[in-house]
């Protein structure tokens, strides 16, 4: 078992750590005259690698599709260890493959450690891990976010709160203690990495989205 965490929580960090926003700026962003520029995503905004900041820099499209990549990253550690590891060990090995790959996704070793804030893949890991029960608690969570989103328009907020009321949604719906500890600490460590966003919110300093 010991032997199977540390094997699945190096491969997880490796497939978290893919940073998919500094990625796509670098790539396909261009300047005002229309010409690719090797934007670095960490020099503007939040200085984040996810799909707030990419956002920001490209518009929703782009945003959209970085969220779904980084969703799927979380997808994609889980349905791999399924596959590898034995029944009895899946539970925990699961728990363990969710956390490492968000810590993947939030400091990437490609990038001196500063990657995004893991709510996209947060929201991935915890869509697969408790098929089918885990389908509902997060796409209800997640219109909770699209609400919080639209009548507050502060993102880091819709993004705290709805991730820290999957963890309920897990407890109330009788999931395995394991998943509901997972939750729980995904959404503690969504805090942490708004904690600068949560400073500015008291000061009234947030960024409002836009549409």
């Amino acid at each position: 078992m010991a032997r199977s965490i540390i094997l699945w929580s190096i491969v997880s960090y490796l497939i978290g750590s893919f940073p998919t926003g500094y990625i796509v700026t670098k790539l396909f962003h261009k300047d005002k005259d229309g010409k690719h520029d090797w934007l670095d995503i960490r020099t503007i905004g939040s200085g984040a690698i996810g799909a707030t900041n990419v956002g920001r820099a490209m518009g929703p499209v782009w945003s959209w599709f970085t969220a779904i990549v980084d969703m799927l990253k979380g997808a994609f550690a889980l349905l791999l260890a399924a596959q590898i590891e034995a029944p009895e060990t899946q539970e925990i090995i699961a728990a363990v493959s969710a956390f490492a790959v968000v810590l993947g996704h939030n400091y990437p070793v490609w990038l001196k450690f500063k990657g995004g804030k893991g709510v996209a893949t947060s929201y991935g890991t915890l869509f697969f891990i408790w098929p089918y029960k885990s389908f509902a608690a997060v796409l209800l969570c997640g219109g909770l976010w699209y609400i919080i989103r639209g009548t507050t328009r502060i993102v880091s907020v819709a993004s705290m709160v709805s991730l820290a009321c999957v963890s309920v949604c897990f407890a109330m719906l009788g999931a395995p203690v394991t998943f509901t500890i997972l939750a729980a600490l995904l959404a503690l460590l969504c805090v942490w990495r708004h904690r600068t966003n949560i400073v500015r919110i008291i000061n009234g300093t947030e960024n409002k989205w836009h549409k």
